[in-house]
């Protein structure tokens, strides 16, 4: 793809994230900064050819290349390491952490009883739902009609419970009921507002 359909594509994926939809075509030439619906007409075309838009009913819709991002070399955490030099992949954040979106839900955590998990104030865990589940999973858990992120366990006499992942908290031992809604699968942590 030419270097200027990257600085149009980057319009594009602006104005998708402030409207989440695109203009009519007369519309986009403003919007790309245009001069004409031809020009458009042909970007757009040269876009889905590239994969990262297709046409629906008679408008333009994103594919989920059009949400993916470059994954550029491993970036080592100890010392610094040549980067690779190879054409980068393209992944979306959905690729990369859900297997299944349709059993799939985010939640937001609040408290600090997953610290020593990982797992803070404000990040977002992904659960998988109707998954198996076995002691040691993280779990988001109903225990007694009450919703909390926890390791879930299993004590000596047979009983299930959920373990929090800090001192200062204690393990939950439900009176009547525990009821696991799904299994953390991943964290998603914006460290930068």
């Amino acid at each position: 793809m030419a270097e200027t359909d990257d600085k149009y594509l980057a319009k594009l994926r602006t104005h998708w994230k402030r409207q989440a939809a695109f203009p009519s075509m007369a519309k986009l030439c403003e919007t790309l900064g245009l001069a004409s619906t031809s020009s458009v007409f042909a970007l757009v075309g040269r876009l889905v050819d590239a994969g990262y838009l297709e046409r629906v009913e008679g408008r333009i819709a994103p594919t989920r290349k059009f949400f993916a991002r470059p994954l550029l070399s491993p970036v080592r955490a100890g010392l610094p390491q040549p980067a690779s030099q190879s054409e980068p992949e393209l992944l979306t954040i959905d690729d990369y952490l859900i297997d299944d979106p349709n059993r799939t839900s985010l939640h937001k955590v609040r408290g600090d009883s997953m610290v020593d998990a990982g797992i803070l104030e404000g990040d977002l865990v992904v659960v998988e739902h109707n998954s198996p589940t076995k002691p040691g999973d993280i779990v988001v858990a109903w225990a007694d009609n009450e919703l909390t992120v926890k390791t879930l366990q299993l004590d000596p006499a047979g009983s299930y419970y959920l373990q929090p992942a800090n001192s200062a908290h204690k393990p939950i031992f439900p009176r009547n009921s525990l009821e696991v809604m799904g299994v953390v699968i991943g964290v998603v942590r914006r460290t930068r507002r």
